[in-house]
Order: structure tokens, then sequence, then C-alpha cells
């Protein structure tokens, strides 16, 4: 069980995608302006990672390792992925379509998205069991939904501020997003025992 703790305190502080690894950023810093987006952003990423882990991890273990396919895994996952992604652009744009016209183009970037792929292939390289790689994939996306309501909260305050002209636009999101980068660095001394 202790286990379990620590992989859901790495995914969301020390080990974040967005803030500790660098991985998502396109999402990050493309639909992170208006708290409503940023939390449809999070809850689509969260759940293409946990079914993307869902659907990967048995193709691995059951078909790439049995035939010795195991360096198709990156084009494996990203197919599986691209699946996935259509899967839930096809239900937000039936049940929920102002968030589908909201988060526009970045819907379909959760197909490239580095931080989808980059947790089933972690998931596997960090020698995870089924439900350790379940517990990974929803913590991390948790950990991404809490860097997207963050930085959504940081933009908001950057649009009612008195910012230098040079610095308008991407120069102070750039900026902003590095800070709030730095503050989960102090997670990073944090040990479960």
């Amino acid at each position: 069980m202790s286990k379990i703790v620590a992989i859901i305190i790495a995914a969301i502080l020390t080990d974040n995608y967005v803030l500790a690894r660098f991985l998502g950023i396109c999402p990050f810093l493309g639909v992170s302006k208006k708290l409503g987006t940023s939390v449809g952003m999070g809850v689509a990423v969260t759940f293409v990672m946990v079914l993307a882990t869902a659907a990967t991890y048995p193709i691995y273990k059951l078909l790439l390792i049995r035939f010795e396919l195991e360096y198709l895994r990156t084009i494996v996952f990203i197919l599986i992925i691209a699946a996935l992604v259509q899967f839930v652009e096809m239900a937000l744009k039936r049940f929920i379509p102002s968030l589908y016209s909201a988060l526009g183009i970045y819907l379909p970037l959760i197909t490239t998205n580095c931080a989808v792929l980059g947790v089933t292939i972690l998931n596997i390289d960090s020698g995870y069991n089924f439900v350790e790689s379940i517990v990974n994939s929803f913590s991390s996306g948790v950990g991404f939904l809490l860097a997207m309501v963050l930085f959504s909260g940081v933009r908001q305050r950057l649009e009612n501020s008195d910012i230098p002209e040079f610095l308008k636009g991407l120069p102070i999101t750039l900026i902003a997003a590095s800070l709030v980068s730095l503050s989960f660095l102090g997670f990073a001394g944090l040990k479960i025992l």
C-alpha cells in the first residue's frame, strides 16, 4: 500500500509530467488561459492517460513481448492513443459541444501529447504492474490537471497586471510557467518511507 501512496504523491507533485518532466507543454501553454478549458483539457488528458495505459499495458505484455516485437512499442502506443483520442473527441462533440469548441485544435493534439505517450512508456520502464500503472496514469493525469488549473490562475492574474510592453504575450507566459515549475522543485526532496 505504501508503494501505491508513493506513486500517487510522486506522480502529482515530485514527478509532475508538466512541471517537473516538461512533457505536455503544448496544451499547458495553449489551453490554460481560462479555468474551464484548463479543467476540461486536464480531465480529457487524465481520461486518455488511464485508457491508454489500460490498453497499451496488456498489448505490450501479452503481444509485443511474446512475439519479440518490443521495438514497435512507440508506434503501437501512438496508434492506440490516437484511436482513444478520436473516441474522446467524438464523445465531447456529442455530449459537451461547448467544451469541444473551447478546446479547439488542442483536443486532437492529445494524440501527440508527449505526456500521454510518456506515461504509457514510463509505466513499463518503471517496472510497474498493471494496477500500479493505472494508479500512476490516473495520478499523472491529476498532476496534469493541477498544473493546468494553477497556471490558468496565474495567467488570469497576468491579464489584469501592468506588464511592460516587451514582455507581453509569450515572454511573460514562459516566465510565469518557469516560476510555477520552479515552485514544484520544492517537492523534489519529498520521500515516502
